[in-house]
């Protein structure tokens, strides 16, 4: 099980923050969140009860390809494909090439500790 911390600010809030860590005003600490997002909302768009049971699936299953885990999951492969792109883009699976140009997913997260920001 590998947890990830995300951290939850609203992006004015979030910019300011990123210009105070480069002007070397706050130094995050070193559990500080490493993904970000700007709302519940927005994560739970990305954390849904679906999408877990997705990496559940993953997880479990270590399909060699998008059309592998459409089966085993019974969504679409195109939509599959979106999903996991922005998983991938939080860091939540990475998605590595295979044979006959297959993509791969693998989990790198599958637990998540949320830490709220005002």
């Amino acid at each position: 099980m590998t947890t990830m911390k995300i951290g939850i600010m609203n992006r004015k809030d979030f910019s300011q923050y990123t210009i105070d860590i480069a002007k070397g005003k706050v130094k995050p600490a070193a559990d500080a969140p490493k993904v970000w997002f700007e709302s519940i909302e927005s994560m739970a768009q990305i954390l849904s009860s679906s999408n877990r049971e997705l990496l559940r699936l993953i997880k479990a299953n270590n399909p060699q390809s998008l059309g592998e885990l459409a089966e085993l999951s019974g969504r679409k492969k195109e939509s599959l494909s979106r999903t996991l792109r922005t998983m991938d883009h939080y860091g939540i699976v990475k998605l590595k090439k295979g044979m006959r140009n297959a993509t791969i997913p693998y989990v790198l997260a599958d637990t998540f500790e949320v830490q709220a920001f005002h």
